[in-house]
């Protein structure tokens, strides 16, 4: 009868401490109130301690004249017992969520009518009375059954909060008495199936906290004999004798002494007589409550279980991603699936002291837990991991090794078949167990938006959280769906209910550095430890990696650049020191050979790079720097011309720009790096690498421009415009009107354009000149003042004679030749666009030859010549797809259309304009209209 109580007990308490969708009355901790998943909002101290004190007495009447007493002392109102009754009406609309009638009025007071096991309480004591019940029937696995399950309901003190409320006092005591009581009989029942190791590091706290109780001193020194550690247990002896002469001045108790004299002497019946097989372990610690998300994850999970043999799954993922809660959130809602126990194991493969737990040490630990004698357990490690492997044979348990270093440590833990389930979590990538023992990998990634939004609803009260929008919104995302991070903020927040939420997104955004807003109490909750916890398993070249990637702008970093911000030429190294990194979980390669890195991570690594080390940052930087210059100077040169090329510094020693070796890679290059290179140019503009700033993006203008980017091209001139020296805000201020010209908004193209012109002219620099005279004539032809436009050209052209500037005399003939074609000049315009394409053709430029074959084709169809102007339009084309310059392509399809149509092919003529329809769409995409 009890077995059965104490089973369908335990089935509720997994209910509420597993997913926390129970509703019900939690005492046994913070009080709390909890309503379809969430803990309610139960209004100020008063309405707490009132509600409190019907808890504590539930069922039961409690007077009016004690309810004000408890509330106000000798202080009460005259009005006291109105205002009770006006307390009761608030209580139950709060309560309304968890049902009505649960305060019933009665002559003299009120009461609370709850379900049963609705209190959390009620459970522990029917839990542990059941337990005691099996103990003294002599079943001692049976008791462990029902006292694990209930100590494992209590989440901090009972009742402690109020500590001025004097009967609320005496129930937490007398609850925690019971507790105590509860442990020791727990004690009890693990000693009796045959634990003894397992149980020393526990009481030896208990005793230390409790000095007065000889029952956990017995137990200790029993729990020391039956590991093997006699003269430990007669030392536990005389630190109790210590402690009661301390506390009593009396000897220690006879059943005590008693204990010390069967140690003396090596009596085997302290040893136990429980044979094998006849304890079953539930070691999983409680599950969190309020857990958020993870669905796929947990399918996962839940599909591996479909796999024949030994099921292992690896969990794996970065610092204070949620690897541990998943998988005791898991392992709660399978447990019923291996009803011969549970084993967990903490591996301590990271923490703050670095003391790895041993293989040998692990095993030991759980052959105790399956109730193994201390001399049935031999001396070796191999023969350790047999004895274990033949105790899981035939039996379905699950085993969860939490924190695990390395394979190497997991091997020796593994059962050896089938019908056990092994989950190892791991901030490593655990690449052998899958590749060896075919393990299920499942990478924890970030939690989303939404989920980070229901992790905070589920920590705090939902009103809470929907009074604050707009601060929610900036603590999650400043938290970047670190779960750690959510918890720290939620905690933090929770200790100070009156504190707004809006008062915390601006710790978190004032805070000087990144992490200053993610400290907890202890050290598993503060980030910047628990983050040393992976880095201090680095190597010493790997951890100098990390340290330096903190440095490196945009959303992810390659092999060479990596190798630059070392300042090495070994990308093979490199590309190994990533490999470890990612396997540490410290950073993801998200695509083939990208590497990106959380933002709190990126906030730890760059604090380091500042204390840690020896390195100089600022050279570091301008090493990585001076790769995406001199790589995006090779792939401008590759894939639009050197035409309007710069001419900068030699890179420092030790970078290596990517060896780009045709036009292709070149734009490949340009795509991959597109957001590392925008942020590059706001990172020097912002950090005092202004060269950098305005040469990185006048190199890029090219790319931008051909692929449409056009916001982000003013964006980036911008950027550099406000550090640069005069000559670099004149590049800033051509390149930005460049920019502003292509997006339509021709007034202030001309004022940045005109404003360069003059530095150039001050400068003497005369090519440079020219080529913003020629962006000058470009701008007035696309305002329509075709004559402007050319005077503006014929001086560019004549300045780039000057300077025998080739690339420039063929880009002006061109222009100046369209000019004419405007006007209505076709002759003249044609010969200067011929002379324009020869020039073009001897310099092997491209974009040159493209554009101004477009302009030779637009003279022919005016001349009505439309055969050969279709041919100009195709040929230039052809160019085109291979420099891949999206406006111009699509103008030209536009121009080619229109040819076709004068032929009256109007079914070729729809074709071009169906294949400029996606390129005009992807423009818009890029934020190019």
């Amino acid at each position: 009868m009890y077995l059965a109580s104490a089973r369908s007990l335990l089935h509720f308490m997994v209910r509420w401490k597993g997913s926390g969708d129970g509703d019900g009355f939690r005492v046994l901790g913070p009080f709390e109130v909890w309503s379809g998943g969430r803990p309610l909002d139960l209004g100020g101290p008063k309405l707490r301690v009132l509600l409190a004190l019907l808890a504590a007495n539930d069922g039961r009447v409690v007077r009016v004249g004690t309810l004000v007493d408890e509330l106000w002392g000798v202080d009460a109102p005259p009005d006291a017992h109105r205002t009770v009754r006006t307390y009761m009406s608030r209580l139950r609309r709060v309560l309304a969520p968890v049902g009505t009638g649960l305060i019933v009025t009665r002559p003299a007071g009120y009461l609370l009518r709850l379900e049963p096991d609705a209190l959390d309480a009620d459970v522990f004591e029917r839990l542990v009375t059941a337990g005691r019940a099996e103990l003294a029937n002599g079943r001692p696995t049976a008791a462990a059954d029902a006292l694990c399950p209930a100590l494992a309901l209590w989440r901090g003190e009972a009742y402690g909060e109020f500590g001025t409320a004097a009967a609320l006092r005496a129930e937490g005591a007398r609850l925690h008495r019971l507790r105590l009581a509860a442990t020791e009989d727990r004690v009890d029942a693990e000693l009796a199936a045959g634990a003894g190791e397992s149980l020393v590091a526990e009481l030896t706290e208990l005793t230390e906290r409790h000095p007065g109780h000889d029952r956990l001193w017995r137990q200790l020194m029993i729990a020391q004999y039956r590991a093997g550690r006699q003269a430990d247990a007669l030392e536990t002896f005389l630190r109790a004798r210590a402690a009661f002469a301390e506390r009593a001045g009396i000897d220690p108790p006879p059943a005590l002494a008693q204990v010390h004299r069967q140690v003396l002497a090596g009596d085997p019946s302290l040893l136990g007589h429980h044979t094998q097989g006849t304890l079953r372990p539930a070691q999983l610690p409680p599950d969190v409550a309020g857990f958020t998300g993870r669905d796929r994850e947990l399918a996962e999970l839940d599909s591996a279980l479909a796999a024949s043999g030994v099921v292992i799954c690896a969990v794996s993922g970065t610092a204070g991603v949620g690897k541990t809660t998943l998988a005791l959130h898991w392992a709660h809602q399978v447990a019923d699936r291996f009803p011969d126990g549970q084993l967990y194991v903490n591996l301590r493969g990271f923490t703050p002291t670095g003391s790895v737990s041993h293989p040998a040490t692990a095993i030991r630990g759980l052959l105790d837990a399956l109730g193994t004698p201390r001399e049935r357990i031999p001396a070796g490690l191999d023969e350790q991991a047999a004895l274990y492997r033949s105790r899981l044979a035939g039996t379905r348990t699950l085993v969860v090794l939490d924190n695990a270093r390395d394979v190497e440590q997991v091997r020796p833990l593994l059962p050896g078949a089938a019908g056990c389930a092994v989950v190892v979590t791991s901030r490593n990538r655990l690449d052998g167990l899958v590749t060896g023992e075919g393990a299920h990998p499942v990478v924890l990634d970030l939690l989303a938006p939404p989920q980070s939004w229901e992790m905070l609803s589920r920590r705090l009260s939902p009103g809470r959280i929907e009074a604050e929008p707009d601060a929610v919104a900036e603590i999650t995302n400043r938290c970047g769906g670190l779960p750690l991070a959510l918890a720290i903020v939620a905690g933090r927040a929770a200790l100070h209910p009156k504190f707004s939420l809006a008062s915390l997104a601006l710790e978190l955004r004032q805070a000087a550095r990144r992490l200053d807003g993610f400290t907890g109490g202890d050290p598993t909750s503060d980030l910047r430890t628990v983050f040393s916890w992976s880095y201090h398993e680095l190597t010493a070249d790997a951890a100098r990696l990390f340290r330096l990637t903190g440095l490196a702008p945009g959303p992810d970093l390659t092999a060479p650049a990596a190798a630059s911000l070392l300042g090495t030429a070994d990308h093979t190294g490199v590309r190994g020191l990533l490999a470890e990194l990612a396997r540490a979980h410290l950073i993801v390669e998200h695509t083939a050979g990208r590497y990106t890195m959380h933002e709190l991570l990126r906030g730890y690594a760059t604090e380091l790079a500042g204390v840690a080390g020896g390195d100089d940052p600022r050279l570091a930087t301008h090493r990585l720097l001076d790769h995406y210059l001199h790589t995006a100077q090779a792939a401008a040169r590759l894939s639009y011309g050197p035409w309007d090329h710069l001419t900068v510094e030699p890179s420092m020693p030790g970078v290596t720009p990517d060896h780009l070796t045709d036009r292709r890679r070149a734009t490949e290059w340009f795509i991959a790096e597109r957001p590392v290179l925008l942020a590059a140019v706001d990172h020097a503009a912002c950090h005092g690498f202004a060269r950098h700033a305005w040469q990185l993006a006048w190199t890029m203008t090219g790319f931008l421009e051909a692929r449409g980017y056009l916001r982000e091209w003013a964006a980036a001139q911008r950027a550099a415009l406000t550090t640069a020296d005069p000559v670099g805000q004149a590049h800033a201020r051509h390149g930005l009107g460049h920019a502003l010209a292509a997006m339509g908004r021709y007034p202030e193209a001309l004022t940045e354009l005109h404003h360069a012109l003059d530095q150039f002219a001050a400068d003497d620099n005369h090519t440079a000149a020219a080529t913003t005279r020629l962006r000058l004539g470009l701008v007035f032809t696309q305002q329509g003042d075709h004559r402007t436009a050319i005077g503006h050209t014929r001086h560019a052209l004549d300045l780039f004679r000057a300077g025998d500037h080739r690339y420039g005399q063929a880009r002006a003939l061109n222009n100046v030749g369209w000019g004419y074609a405007q006007l209505g000049r076709y002759e003249p315009a044609l010969r200067l666009c011929e002379q324009a394409l020869v020039l073009n053709r001897e310099l092997r430029d491209a974009c040159g030859q493209a554009a101004t074959l477009d302009s030779i084709g637009y003279i022919h169809h005016r001349l009505g010549r439309f055969a050969r102007a279709a041919t100009c339009f195709r040929e230039a084309l052809d160019v085109y797809g291979h420099i891949d310059h999206l406006p111009c392509r699509a103008e030209t399809l536009n121009h080619l259309s229109d040819t076709y149509r004068a032929l009256n092919d109007h079914h070729r003529a729809d074709e071009a304009l169906s294949e400029a329809r996606p390129i005009l769409e992807s423009l818009d995409h890029a934020g190019g209209r």
